[in-house]
């Protein structure tokens, strides 16, 4: 069974549809790239995914569970999974080891002591331990987006949603980000990752969704990236070579 299946999923804003028809699945332990022009519907579907964006029609499965149902508790919902936004959105009057521990705490009822353990193992992992008590402001932008990264896997979520988090970076500093999400894939972590950078999909993706005007136009594993099919797909990713991102 998928962790995550979404099924005919419908989105409108003032009669404007975002989301037309979405469909796919994601299995356990695999990273699925969502991929597209800005305005396609991709961040608009990593937040109907996390329950930030009631939608019209359709459906979403998470781990079992119809999420999309009335009586679905969202908060219950997201303790399962995480999500890192391009803006980082780090609390800038805490710490490093404040904002990764943060939600264990208050969310999951873990005891100070053991969240902290587990937050200094993180950075450890990740080569941050380093900045354990640092704040936001005396930090990089990748380091920022590396730590909200770790905030998200402290609650060791079921699935990781990252909606574009290179794209607020200089680019000599998105590698490191990137090589951080390539420890999780690793790692087993199912991710959903809208990105703009194709030549890392290319490497770590298992499913590639290719979405234009709010609907899934192509999807295929990471080999799509190369030999597309659509024409839509093709002039895309034409447009993204010449940008020097392929």
């Amino acid at each position: 069974m998928s962790l995550l299946r979404v099924e005919k999923l419908r989105k409108t804003f003032d009669n404007l549809v975002v989301l037309d028809s979405i469909s796919f699945e994601v299995p356990d332990k695999t990273v699925t790239a969502l991929i597209g022009a800005s305005g396609s519907g991709k961040s608009t579907l990593l937040r109907a995914i996390n329950l930030l964006e009631l939608v019209d029609d359709g459906q979403i499965f998470f781990d079992g569970q119809d999420i999309t149902a009335v009586e679905t508790d969202a908060d219950i919902v997201r303790r399962k999974l995480g999500m890192v936004f391009q803006s980082f959105n780090l609390f800038p009057h805490k710490t490093v080891l404040e904002n990764i521990t943060l939600a264990p705490m208050m969310v999951h009822g873990i005891n100070k002591e053991q969240a902290e353990s587990e937050a200094r193992d993180l950075l450890k992992k990740f080569g941050l331990l380093e900045k354990v008590d640092q704040y936001p402001d005396r930090l990089s932008g990748g380091q920022q987006q590396r730590v909200a990264i770790i905030r998200a896997m402290a609650v060791k979520p079921k699935l990781l949603l990252l909606d574009e988090i290179t794209s607020a970076l200089d680019p000599v500093l998105v590698n490191e980000v990137l090589e951080t999400v390539r420890e999780l894939k690793n790692d087993g972590v199912a991710i959903v990752m809208a990105t703009h950078e194709m030549g890392f999909a290319k490497q770590i993706a298992d499913q590639v969704c290719f979405l234009y005007q709010g609907r899934i136009l192509e999807r295929g594993d990471a080999s799509m990236l190369t030999s597309p099919k659509a024409a839509e797909t093709k002039e895309f990713l034409l447009r993204v070579q010449q940008a020097g991102r392929l």
